[in-house]
């Protein structure tokens, strides 16, 4: 009954017998017999050829959803055998946010390229939310993110852990009282900042300056808020803004001050009307994990490109 099934999904592709015949190399007669042939053995026409362009039938609809089942079953089996060829073709999607996908993918994705060239790699940015949605349904196969995903949904490896740091305009004049608190960016850069002989900056020595936030319901504007709070203040909120990136330049112009992780700023060019200060405190630290899905088969180049990933992220840490 499914042999010929796809000259069936050709015509409906082409909606026409005469375009489906040139895609297969076969002449419109023969097209037309093998159709013929499909319809006598399921008992009743699958195409409604009285319309232009052609419709299914009823039962034709039905016969389709039947082959676009089969053709998915093809396609798994499909990226089984190019699991076994040794990564020689695949296809791996990456979700992140912006400033992940800016600063960590690009040097993993092309050390992954340099060993894997003809494995497709796709980067897809957006918000949390979406990209948990695109996780469970399979758009993508791995997110990397540093806020959390279900657990009874995803499984989940850590990556690296980072730490929100304070950076404040070189020109106000509280830094002048807060000398010994001040971090170099080459101990941002090594990390050396984060050992114990280095002192967080007391934050509520900031509580009559401006701040710029993140928005409310981003992780980032709830953590600064935390901090402050711990510290016993609310900050003066004068900007929010939807990027991590943007509320850095605008604190680097003098507009006020700014939460920014250490990934951000050794990653970014130092800039000479800035100064930074480590913070203390749970909401400081956080996770940056990749994410997958429970449950779900994971091809091989999908698991080389974490085993990577988790391989690069332990030599850092060295």
């Amino acid at each position: 009954m499914f042999r010929g099934m796809e000259y069936v999904y050709a015509v409906w592709r082409e909606r026409s017998f005469s375009s489906a015949a040139k895609k297969l190399y076969i002449s419109q007669p023969a097209l037309s017999n093998s159709i013929k042939r499909v319809e006598d053995k399921v008992g009743t026409p699958l195409f409604d050829r009285s319309t232009s362009p052609i419709q299914l039938t009823d039962v034709g609809q039905e016969y389709l959803h039947a082959v676009e089942q089969i053709l998915a079953i093809q396609e798994n089996f499909s990226h089984y055998l190019a699991d076994s060829q040794n990564l020689k073709t695949g296809r791996l999607t990456i979700g992140s946010g912006a400033m992940i996908s800016s600063y960590l993918l690009p040097s993993l994705i092309a050390r992954y390229k340099e060993r894997f060239p003809y494995v497709e790699v796709d980067v897809m940015e957006s918000g949390e939310g979406h990209l948990e949605e695109m996780l469970l349904n399979g758009v993508i196969d791995l997110v990397i993110e540093n806020s959390s995903f279900p657990e009874a949904l995803f499984e989940r490896q850590l990556f690296q852990q980072e730490h929100i740091i304070l950076a404040v305009p070189k020109s106000w004049p509280v830094n002048g009282n807060l000398l010994a608190f001040q971090q170099s960016i080459d101990n941002i850069a090594s990390g050396s900042y984060l050992n114990r002989r280095y002192p967080a900056v007391p934050l509520q020595a900031f509580q009559d300056c401006p701040f710029i936030l993140l928005g409310p319901g981003d992780e980032n504007h709830e953590r600064a808020l935390s901090l402050c709070r711990e510290h016993g203040f609310v900050p003066r909120v004068i900007l929010t803004l939807d990027q991590q990136l943007t509320s850095y330049n605008m604190a680097c112009a003098g507009l006020g001050a700014a939460f920014v992780s250490d990934t951000l700023v050794r990653s970014t060019l130092p800039h000479p009307d800035m100064v930074y200060y480590k913070l203390e405190g749970e909401a400081a630290r956080r996770d940056i994990c990749f994410y997958y899905k429970r449950n779900r088969y994971m091809p091989q180049c999908v698991k080389q490109f974490l085993e990577d990933a988790m391989t690069a992220a332990a030599a850092a840490s060295i």
